[in-house]
């Protein structure tokens, strides 16, 4: 679709770009050749004209225009979907009896270098809006800066690390300037989106259960002018959860609460009442589940549970939104972590136990949430559409191998240096350093001992090619055995994912931190290679560098295979029996990583991004292969843990 373009589709509906719709809203539009013009009025649903005053916060309603308005929301956010799939989504969700759309907007991957942005394909966020427009529903925006969404850092780009004495969601200067220069940007693109500009977005949200961090008094209304400098005029939200409802009001501000029990509902709303009076009320994240880390059960909500606490959330006289609706994936290395006792990294599935599953199908909160909504819509409900089909392909039988030793040669020059360099300080990606995947540092040794050192957050040690064993938070020292002459000493660091909630967000550089001692010496001129494992990266390993499997492989190792996909592609799930740890890529997308320590068991991946005929799949393995990866058409999330 060009810039510009405009398509009618069969249904009796305009495919629109985002670029057209925001010279549209702009009236930048207007200056298009004259003989190409159209009547604009026809593009813009009718339910979108004439808009006026906004939504508005009067006594204990919600009023949009002159007439009270009930916000029954879901969360689905765009990154974490396949863009193919974003219509299927939000049309189930229009079906379910929800009237409103809500999002965060993660600033880590539409700025992943500084002052380079990228809203294009799966990041098209005005794209995003517009069909929640086409399809009925009105949007609540979440543009942080900060998001936490159990995403690496909570959404803030790691390059803003760089800084020794970075204060992450403070009014420290070096922040305050990045963020104005990607709300700049990002809110050119939000204010044409505006209900009172024609456009979905009825509300926006200040940053993101601020009141449990509060480091700072001052950072709260600097990121409300900033919003409202940029032209930002619809109703302004802020969201807590119990731990920071207290201290995350601001002035001229609506609040609103998070949780998951009616008793939190009681205690919550009692507080709301003695702070900002006789407001409407909402549940900005009602969590239908929750998400899972690696090593944990599966967290699982029952569905009757749920029913009565949404229930009684609306029947209090509250607004709600469901958190999620539809979680979906952490595709790639966006997942987040927590580090509270432990750290414990997010798995990729964001499935969340959520009204959708991952894969967009029905649960039995869905069939229970649309009959309580349905009953309170007063109009019948469209019908749910199909699920989309699945199958259960061919094995995988990989072919081809390359070990990670052999890929180096291929690979860009190794950054030399005397001591370690965290992977955000690296120079690469145009002085940006390094955001996701994995960073190798070598060195030479020259005698066995004790070596020690702050890896983050986890670092396979080699001797030559051998592995010895891992350093991480728990373990800081390890035996270097007997060598004999120069050795080369290898440590693969893993970024696992970035804390995105708790104090400790400042303290998330990863890779080596610090000097690495052996027998208390530091250890001195290093190589490092940044495998941040993007498209451009595989691009290196052309047909003649792979060699045919061997029996025993040395490992870490990259395996090559291909996924027959007839007639059509479906959605599938690749289950990795034998293996241990690693990434898959098919067609060059990266579906996340896999870890036999469970809960999840599974990787989705969507048919959208399967071709008919041969795809190639390349996995990267830590430590050790199994004989095939199997395609199933159901996912194995791991053994169940209810929330309580």
């Amino acid at each position: 679709m060009s810039v510009w373009s405009v398509e009618y589709r069969s249904h009796g509906s305009w495919l629109i770009s985002s670029e057209f719709c925001r010279a549209l809203l702009s009236g930048s539009a207007l200056l298009l050749d004259p003989r190409r013009r159209l009547d604009w009025s026809t593009l813009i649903p009718p339910w979108l004209r004439h808009q006026r005053l906004g939504l508005q916060a009067k006594s204990q309603n919600f009023i949009l225009e002159d007439t009270t308005f009930w916000i029954f929301g879901g969360s689905i956010h765009y990154f974490r979907v396949p863009r193919e799939y974003w219509r299927d989504r939000l049309l189930k969700m229009k079906a379910c009896g929800l009237n409103t759309l809500t999002t965060y907007v993660p600033w880590n991957l539409h700025e992943p270098e500084r002052g380079k942005f990228d809203f294009s394909g799966n990041l098209d966020l005005e794209a995003f809006v517009l069909l929640a427009a086409e399809v009925g529903l009105w949007v609540i925006l979440r543009p942080g800066p900060y998001v936490c969404a159990e995403i690496d850092l909570g959404g803030l780009p790691s390059w803003l690390l760089q800084d020794p004495g970075m204060k992450l969601r403070t009014t420290y200067k070096g922040f305050t300037e990045a963020v104005d220069l990607y709300f700049d940007h990002l809110m050119s693109r939000v204010v044409p989106l505006q209900y009172k500009h024609g456009g979905p977005i009825i509300a926006v949200q200040v940053e993101n259960e601020y009141g449990s961090y509060n480091r700072d008094p001052a950072y709260m209304p600097y990121v409300k002018k900033a919003l409202e400098d940029r032209g930002i005029i619809e109703l302004l939200l802020t969201s807590d959860n119990k731990d920071g409802l207290q201290k995350g009001v601001v002035h001229g501000v609506l609040a609103t609460i998070n949780l998951q029990s009616q008793q939190e509902l009681q205690l919550l709303t009692t507080f709301l009442l003695s702070v900002q009076g006789n407001q409407p009320k909402m549940v900005m994240e009602y969590w239908t589940g929750w998400f899972d880390s690696w090593g944990s059960p599966h967290n699982i909500l029952d569905s009757s549970e749920v029913l009565e606490t949404v229930s009684a959330i609306v029947n209090a006289g509250s607004s709600i939104n469901l958190y999620m609706f539809h979680g979906g994936t952490n595709f790639g290395f966006i997942n987040g972590a927590m580090h509270f006792n432990e750290y414990k990294s997010d798995v990729t599935s964001y499935d969340y136990d959520a009204v959708l599953t991952e894969a967009g199908d029905y649960t039995a909160k869905y069939g229970k949430l649309r009959d309580f909504f349905g009953s309170r819509s007063g109009a019948p409900l469209p019908p749910p559409p199909d699920l989309l089909p699945k199958m259960a392909y061919e094995p995988i039988a990989p072919s081809f191998y390359l070990s990670l030793w052999d890929a180096l040669k291929y690979m860009e020059k190794p950054i030399k240096s005397e001591k370690p360099i965290n992977m955000e300080n690296l120079p690469v990606n145009d002085g940006n350093g390094q955001a996701f995947g994995y960073t190798l540092y070598e060195t030479t040794i020259a005698s066995s001992g004790v070596l020690h050192g702050h890896v983050r957050d986890q670092g396979q040690v080699f001797v030559n090619t051998v592995s010895i064993g891992f350093l991480d938070y728990k373990t800081t020292k390890i035996v270097i055995p007997l060598i004999q002459g120069y050795t080369v000493l290898r440590i693969l660091v893993e970024n696992r994912g970035r804390v995105n909630y708790g104090n400790n967000i400042d303290d998330q550089r990863k890779g080596l931190i610090g000097n690495l001692y052996l027998n208390n010496s530091p250890l001195k001129n290093f190589r490092i290679y940044s495998l941040d494992m993007k498209k451009s990266f595989f691009q290196r390993f052309g047909t003649d560098k792979w060699s045919t499997l061997p029996e025993a492989p040395t490992f870490p190792a990259f395996f090559l295979g291909v996924l027959s996909v007839v007639p059509s592609p479906s959605d599938t799930f690749l289950k990795l029996e034998g293996w241990e740890k690693g990434v898959v890529f098919i067609n060059g997308q990266n579906l996340g990583r896999y870890w036999n320590i469970g809960p999840q068991e599974t990787l989705y991946l969507p048919g959208a991004w399967l071709n008919p005929g041969d795809n190639q799949v390349i996995i990267f393995e830590e430590a050790m292969a199994g004989p095939m990866v199997q395609s199933t058409d159901t996912a194995h999330l791991g053994r169940n843990q209810y929330i309580h």
